[in-house]
């Protein structure tokens, strides 16, 4: 039976041991975290596993527990990723990770030269884990992960595709304060970065907030949203891999809209996410180190989520669709695919989770059963828009059995 490693145990981390728990296939789960409580409080809900306190900065640290295991499952924060990928390579195991990794190029700041980060993922990494007959791969969560996937599946509709917008609304809304219910730094540092965007063949940034687009969508009621630029890793992986995977692709937009958004886009236009240093009042401050400390974590138990829910909640519901233009049979057509999942209130009773965590933690999980299971045996650094056309399908078979299915309306 496999052993697994899983780093961070916050929502997306704890949601995936608890599904590796559920396995034949698996026999321990090792699950690490800095926060020693958190550790315990988890692996006393499971069968399978063990607790242990990593500090994520330490690679020694990492790939010492790593020696042990088939998989190393990153759910970390992005500063983490270059000494976790390091520690999978010490170690001679596989990798995954949840997004990619902003500080592989040591430009002294985790949030510089991303993209280039990337592709020098793609180039030096992919070369060392297939020396080591080994296989990473990253961007496996909701989004980047899931929506890859889906965007895969929905190109399959065409001959040749011209555009692909990816577009994700986050709409649950609880009556306390808590702007994000996933990785708070995660969300407030893609929000104050230059996002990207494939546009005619090459990639471009563009501002934060910008370029906004208004949909309707059927999951919403008909109500028209707005959806704007926002950091994501997508356009990077599909551009680079547009001609073999996305039929020519010549555009690859992501864009965001929700209650996340509403509350950071003020903060950003007042200078608010800054990471640099201000003195402030004779004193030295960082302004998005001050806000971090005033938002709260993402809830992750069963008791701190029903305790939100017995509060009330303002909204329940979301959108998550991939639209890929092009051509069919000489024809213009759009293929228009949805993800159809649980809301929060259905997400709790189903399995006592939030709806990010059902949707983005279980889209990870996914992943590491195919690796655990064997049924992803490329070696070398892959994202997930690099599956095959039979992985894709066996990934959204197995989504289904969690109560993740998708439509796709071809008009």
């Amino acid at each position: 039976m496999k052993k697994v490693l899983i780093l961070g145990v916050g929502a997306q981390g704890s949601t995936v041991a608890r599904r590796l728990d559920e396995m034949p296939a698996v026999g321990e789960i090792i699950c690490s975290d800095y926060d020693e409580k958190a550790v315990s409080s988890l692996v006393k809900t499971l069968k399978k596993a063990r607790g242990l306190r990593i500090d994520g900065n330490s690679q020694k640290d990492i790939a010492q527990a790593a020696k042990v295991v088939d998989l190393l499952v990153n759910a970390l924060p992005l500063e983490f990723g270059r000494q976790s990928l390091e520690a999978a390579l010490e170690a001679g195991t596989n990798y995954q990770d949840f997004a990619a990794c902003n500080n592989i190029l040591k430009t002294g700041s985790p949030h510089e030269d991303w993209v280039n980060g990337i592709y020098a993922m793609y180039d030096d990494y992919g070369k060392r884990f297939a020396a080591i007959d080994k296989t990473a791969v990253i961007g496996t969560g909701s989004a980047p992960g899931l929506i890859c996937v889906l965007a895969r599946r929905a190109v399959r509709e065409l001959d040749s595709c011209e555009t692909i917008n990816m577009m994700v609304f986050e709409g649950a809304e609880a009556r306390r304060f808590l702007p994000f219910w996933w990785s708070p730094v995660t969300a407030l540092s893609d929000m104050q970065e230059p996002a990207v965007a494939f546009k005619n063949g090459k990639l471009v940034k563009t501002e934060p907030f910008s370029e906004p687009v208004r949909r309707k969508f059927p999951e919403l009621g008909g109500l028209e949203v707005e959806m704007i630029e926002h950091a994501h890793d997508e356009p990077v992986y599909m551009g680079r891999n547009a001609e073999e995977f996305f039929k020519g692709a010549k555009n690859i937009y992501f864009k965001y809209g929700g209650a996340g958004v509403t509350f950071a886009r003020p903060l950003f236009r007042a200078g608010l996410l800054s990471r640099q240093e201000e003195v402030i009042r004779g004193r030295t401050v960082v302004p998005f180190d001050v806000v971090l400390s005033h938002i709260p974590p993402a809830p992750k138990t069963h008791d701190e989520i029903k305790a939100i829910i017995d509060e009330g909640l303002i909204s329940d519901f979301g959108a998550f669709v991939v639209e890929a233009y092009g051509k069919k049979a000489g024809k213009d057509v759009l293929a228009d695919a949805h993800v159809i999942a649980p809301g929060l209130l259905e997400s709790f009773e189903k399995s006592g989770l939030t709806a990010e965590m059902y949707l983005t933690g279980q889209s990870g999980f996914l992943f590491s059963k195919m690796l655990v299971e064997g049924y992803i045996r490329q070696r070398g650094l892959l994202s997930s828009d690099m599956l095959t056309d039979d992985q894709v399908d066996r990934y959204l078979d197995f989504a289904s059995e969690l109560g993740i299915n998708y439509k796709i309306e071809i008009r």
